[in-house]
């Protein structure tokens, strides 16, 4: 069969390879007699491109003649040199780019003639396999074969969409477990607050062994009544930010009134003039700037039973008046031992002789921080010398507590400096802060050797610690907020933030110094220690009890409305055989059995319900502490007849 005219005209003769080229036929596209029919009965085509030739940039051929996409005119003079072969004037590394460019552009024009094609092609059979469906379940009514163009567009549209959707299923979620398949993924899941805050691991193993009452803190806070909070806020661990948190953050009753430029805000029990806390921002420095334990212990009782009325605060000669009695009380009082350590004696503290509840409170952070952000805090003037550290009803002497600095303060002091000073108290602060400083002679250091006083220091300020109502740590801002509201049954409004980058953060110090300061601090190392395992051992603890406590009501909902639904079910079932009189009891054997069953699950069900009355009214005195397994007897005997109904 003869080749068209377009395809014989443009061809011409072929041209011999240069010298040293490899031998190659003619390139198959020009010479291909379906495409050259295609080219002439469809010329807007792909195969058309064989007369008219290339896209714009792209060159004729390797080593032929360009094809020419209308005749060249006489006048010009270039008329000749339009037909050499141009590819000869070009490197061979320009003409081999050209020709992978023009082989590109065949290839991509086949792979969409193809893919064309074979679209029409599937939905071509999918119209006809669902033509036949629709036949086979709609009958006469279904006449898809009679389908206009239109309806073929849409229904192949719609094949086409579900395709879509099942390949990107696949894609996201391979295997049999998927998350989009479950119900959950259509409920947003709600991420854990206190899981990972401090880019700590997940797992936490226990050191220590604490007993079932050391990790319980449940404390039945009656603000109406007499029970008051005691924050004891140690330098630089966040106790500012916390004690905010105490009078603007938490939902009252009566909240906290704070005032625009001031402090101090009133934080009065409801319908009463008397304060629930005891603290910088509620009752100000009443004992001291920055109180620690034994100042505390010995000066809120005699504060709260001496003036009632908190906002009047005692002046420094006053607090040295009632820290000398307390402490010739304690000395005088034949039940008292000062070198008695025991959770007795710690109780005994925490009441006044007006019986009201000291509940101690503090928050503490980790050692090295802490130091570092003390040092900053020096350096910008600050030096505390309000502190009185009054200790067995007085202050320490120059030579007990000498002073590390010359002037008015230390400020621009650097951190050799800070270091090298043997007085400092920043060293140890926290446990000489949490520690009873009457068992080791307050000040003086020439009551027992060095040794044995830091054992005493050490095991004094663990023991206080662990019998104080609540601690935190500065590293764990929500598990902190979490276990104030469980053990004080009080929530806050807004949750805390956790803050990692602080002046201390931005403080660069190498391996050696920070060896130094753990050093100088290897009491507060021990006691951060400590008291991280128990605080996440009280966290770990309070959460498996929430748990626990929604599961069991989970439980119980289940059994009350299964209940519910079998006492219906017997109700009906009464009701239908007294609608039928004529039946003769003795050939229902059953229906006496039913209808006992069905007043004992009645019976039951009243008695659980009243039960749970009790239980719920008894749960609003949190300090009382019931069994997570115990159960009623009414719920024992309702399960007992629901076993013996099945």
């Amino acid at each position: 069969m003869a080749l068209p005219a377009c395809a014989v005209r443009t061809l011409g003769p072929p041209l011999q390879p240069e010298r040293g080229a490899p031998a190659r036929t003619t390139c198959p596209r020009r010479h291909s007699r379906v495409e050259a029919e295609l080219a002439v009965s469809r010329p807007g085509s792909v195969a058309a491109s064989v007369c008219a030739g290339p896209p714009r940039g792209v060159s004729h051929g390797f080593h032929s003649q360009p094809l020419l996409d209308e005749p060249l005119k006489a006048s010009s003079s270039l008329a000749g040199a339009a037909r050499a072969p141009l590819f000869a004037l070009l490197s061979r590394g320009r003409r081999r780019r050209m020709h992978d460019l023009r082989r590109r552009w065949d290839l991509g024009s086949l792979c969409r003639a193809l893919l064309t094609r074979g679209l029409a092609a599937l939905g071509h059979s999918l119209k006809h396999v669902l033509s036949a469906i629709f036949s086979k379940i709609f009958g006469p009514l279904a006449s898809v074969g009679n389908m206009d163009e239109k309806s073929n567009k849409l229904l192949l549209a719609l094949v086409m969409l579900f395709l879509f959707a099942v390949i990107v299923l696949q894609y996201v979620c391979p295997g049999t477990e998927c998350q989009l398949l479950r119900l959950q993924a259509f409920s947003s899941p709600v991420p854990d607050p206190y899981r990972s805050e401090d880019e700590s691991s997940a797992r936490f193993v226990p050191r220590y062994n604490f007993t079932r009452g050391d990790l319980l803190r449940k404390v039945d806070f009656d603000i109406k009544g007499d029970d008051l909070i005691v924050f004891l806020h140690i330098q630089k661990t966040g106790g500012t930010t916390f004690g905010r948190h105490l009078v603007r953050n938490i939902q009252l009753e009566q909240p906290c009134e704070c005032r625009v430029g001031q402090k101090k805000c009133t934080c009065h029990r409801p319908g009463k003039r008397e304060t629930w806390l005891f603290s910088r921002f509620s009752t100000g420095w009443s004992c001291g700037l920055h109180a620690d334990w034994t100042e505390l212990t010995s000066c809120v009782p005699a504060v709260v039973d001496g003036k009632r009325d908190a906002r009047l605060r005692p002046s420094r000669w006053r607090i040295f008046q009632i820290l000398d009695a307390a402490s010739k009380d304690r000395r005088g009082s034949p039940n008292t031992n000062p070198g008695a350590n025991s959770p007795s004696s710690t109780k005994a503290r925490n009441t006044s002789k007006s019986g009201k509840n000291f509940h101690y409170i503090t928050i503490l952070r980790d050692p090295v921080s802490r130091y570092l952000s003390e040092w900053r805090h020096v350096q910008r003037g600050a030096t505390w010398k309000a502190s009185l550290h009054v200790c067995d009803g007085r202050p320490p002497t120059s030579e007990e507590l000498p002073s590390c600095y010359t002037g008015d303060d230390w400020s621009g002091c650097p951190l050799k400096e800070f270091m090298d000073c043997p007085y400092n108290l920043a060293n140890n602060r926290q446990v000489r802060m949490l520690s009873d400083l009457t068992l080791v002679g307050c000040y003086n250091l020439s009551v027992m050797p060095e040794k044995q006083r830091n054992k005493v220091l050490l095991e004094s300020a663990k023991s206080n610690l662990k019998h104080m109502a609540f601690f935190g740590l500065t590293e764990f801002q929500r598990k902190t907020q979490y276990l104030f509201e469980k053990t004080f049954n009080m929530n806050f409004i807004s949750p805390f933030t956790q803050y990692n980058t602080t002046r201390a953060s931005s403080v660069e110090i190498n391996e050696e110094i920070q060896k130094r300061i753990e050093g100088l601090n290897f009491l507060d190392m021990e006691l951060y220690s400590y008291a991280k395992d128990l605080f996440l051992q009280r966290y770990q603890f309070m959460r498996q009890k929430e748990h626990q406590e929604a599961r069991r009501k989970r439980q119980e909902q289940r059994k009350f409305l299964k209940g519910r639904f079998l006492q219906t079910h017997f109700q009906s079932q009464g009701q239908g055989q007294g609608q039928n009189p004529s039946q003769n009891p003795s050939q229902n054997p059953n229906l006496n059995a039913n209808q006992n069953l069905t007043q004992n699950l009645t019976q039951n069900l009243t008695q659980s319900s009243s039960q749970r009355e009790n239980q719920e009214s008894q749960k609003q005195n949190p300090g009382q502490e019931q069994s997570d397994g115990s159960t009623t007897n009414g719920t024992n005997d309702y399960l007992g007849s629901v076993e013996k109904w099945r």
